[in-house]
């Protein structure tokens, strides 16, 4: 599951950036054109990066396979495969209202996706299972699913308000999930 996972995002990140347009000139205002596709490239990078980070970490807690985990895990691939084509949308169209929502609409269905795969691995393991004593109710995960959901309405506003906001999230997450690392830890030590 791990290893299939990995492959697919590396794939996402090299489409993504296969996107990326060199300038035509020289000079920095033809640098200057680059920077509504960089902007979303480098968005769309951290996100996958974090994706990639912590479904690592989650891979180091499941303790059973199970059919459902591999759906679940298939629809989070699913959502973030879509990264790539709302990126560039949302670059092509220099952040209009629709392109930034239906981007927001990606990473709220891979927010989504990640909760519910978490919620598997936690099902498919023992009772006492050490991942959903780490995680808990998970709340900032529920935080990001709907700051998501907030960033698309706010995408009608305004497509920067609603960037932001993608922003946000993203920053919320750049560091692993430090939940899992102390029971990963004792989990090796084992």
């Amino acid at each position: 599951m791990e290893a299939f996972s990995d492959g697919v995002l590396a794939i996402v990140i090299t489409i993504m950036v296969l996107e990326l347009r060199v300038p035509n000139g020289s000079s920095t205002s033809d640098l200057r054109s680059m920077w509504p596709g960089l902007l979303c490239y480098i968005l769309s990078f951290v996100n996958v990066g974090i994706y990639w980070n912590n479904h690592h970490h989650l891979s180091k807690m499941v303790e059973r396979v199970t059919g459902a985990v591999l759906w679940a895990n298939l629809g989070l691939l699913f959502w973030l495969s879509l990264l790539p084509v709302a990126t560039a949308w949302m670059s092509r169209n220099h952040f209009a209202s629709l392109p930034v929502a239906i981007y927001g609409c990606v990473l709220l269905g891979a927010g989504a996706s990640y909760y519910v795969l978490e919620r598997a691995i936690i099902f498919a393991g023992p009772d006492e299972s050490k991942l959903e004593r780490a995680v808990g109710r998970d709340r900032k995960g529920i935080a990001s699913v709907v700051i998501y959901a907030v960033a698309v309405g706010v995408s009608v506003v305004s497509s920067w308000a609603a960037f932001a906001l993608y922003v946000v999230v993203a920053i919320m997450w750049l560091v692993p999930d430090r939940r899992l690392a102390p029971v990963i830890e004792e989990r090796a030590a084992e």
